[in-house]
């Protein structure tokens, strides 16, 4: 996505909403700690539910880092799930 595009969905959404995606097991819902990754599956009911609603999201790459290859597996996957339209940051600031 570009700068024009990233206007665009600024116009047209209304909003400079982003979302950090710092993702913490010990602090997800009990539910979702069914699933095999309880992690992407927070993440993706949390871009299903405002994908509409945001301009951009942020993962915080230390998050995922810290939880070795499943992290980064976790951090690809959800990656994959975030809109098109949607721009998104890797917050990897050390």
């Amino acid at each position: 996505m570009n700068k024009e595009q990233l206007f665009e969905q600024i116009q047209k959404k209304k909003s400079f909403l982003c979302i950090g995606l710092d993702p913490v097991l010990d602090k997800l819902p009990k539910h979702l700690l069914k699933y095999n990754d309880p992690i992407l599956e927070f993440n993706k009911q949390l871009i299903d539910a405002t994908h509409d609603l945001c301009v951009a999201y942020k993962p915080n790459t230390a998050f995922y880092e810290s939880r070795g290859v499943k992290g980064w597996e976790t951090l690809i996957n959800t990656w994959k799930h975030f809109p098109t339209d949607v721009f998104t940051i890797a917050d990897a600031k050390r």
